[in-house]
């Protein structure tokens, strides 16, 4: 029964961010512009390219529906409310995140498309630099629970939340979410304006709405990830343990949205520049200072 609430839970957080997605894109507020969206994609014609790799095409979107759901398999939502509570859950988070590259690669290389490939590479070399960004703050997140366990990591904070015990960690983690669910400025592998879609552009019908499915659930997971890991997860007062996770989650997701929705598209050079010289010395900057923190306050 826990797990059932856990999937309905997420499938529902899904929706609502698929929402505020929607408006951000039109506008307008409507909270069937998914419904209508989905049916529409449907209700299209799939095509599959004439000479396409038909496993790499076929994979790819589920998966990066799968990798998603693995992710958000460990973070708890409330005192039990998850599905499954793993020893290294908070390794498990970024090995299962690792096969969004996977299924990027798997999607550019697979219709034998040159603006497709073009955005698996790029997300190879983006991903390449930023998911250093995610294990790295995990880390720092691991020593002051001293455990893996996310349950463990929640309760850590009770008293203070891991984005005022180590705000740079959040910062790095955020902004490394961002690359990893590529949205902009990190939205390099789809590109609308330079590659017509990336990753996306072979694809339509059913293949598509899994794939669009997929980075839905893939933003959720990141956003339930940062309420796990720093903003205390289901703690808070006066409110029910689930409704803090939901405001907490919901309120991550939609400042990816926001944030995305004004700022530039950045060139590739640049992303990759500052991951490498300024974000991986601040990860172990980051580690370094919580190792000093454990120690003296332990």
């Amino acid at each position: 029964m826990t797990v059932f609430l856990a999937l309905v839970s997420m499938l529902l957080y899904i929706y609502v961010i698929a929402v505020i997605e929607a408006s951000l894109r039109t506008g307008r507020v409507n909270a069937a512009l998914p419904l209508f969206a989905a049916l529409a994609l449907l209700g299209r014609e799939s095509i599959v390219p004439r000479k396409c790799d038909r496993i790499f095409f076929e994979t790819a979107p589920i998966l990066l529906l799968l990798s998603a759901l693995l992710a958000a398999a460990v973070l708890p939502l409330a005192p039990g409310l998850m599905i499954t509570d793993l020893a290294t859950g908070a390794l498990f988070i970024n090995a299962a995140l690792a096969y969004v590259l996977v299924a990027l690669l798997m999607a550019g290389w697979g219709p034998d498309g040159a603006y497709a490939l073009i955005g698996g590479w790029r997300f190879l070399g983006q991903l390449l630099a930023y998911s250093m960004l995610i294990v790295m703050p995990i880390t720092a997140v691991a020593m002051r629970a001293s455990s893996l366990l996310t349950t463990d990591i929640v309760t850590s904070q009770a008293e203070l939340w891991n984005i005022v015990y180590q705000p740079l960690g959040f910062v790095l983690f955020f902004i490394a979410a961002m690359a990893l669910a590529f949205l902009p400025p990190f939205d390099l592998p789809t590109a609308q304006g330079e590659l017509a879609g990336g990753v996306e552009a072979e694809y339509s019908g059913v293949r598509l709405a899994v794939f669009r499915f997929g980075r839905l659930a893939l933003i959720t997971a990141l956003a339930a990830a940062t309420t796990v890991l720093y903003l205390g997860g289901w703690y808070g007062p006066w409110l029910p343990a689930w409704a803090w996770s939901t405001l907490k989650l919901l309120g991550v997701a939609s400042a990816m949205l926001v944030a995305g929705h004004y700022l530039p598209r950045i060139r590739e050079a640049q992303l990759l520049a500052w991951a490498w010289k300024f974000g991986i010395p601040l990860a172990l900057l980051n580690i370094f200072l919580v190792g000093v923190l454990v120690l003296v306050l332990s």
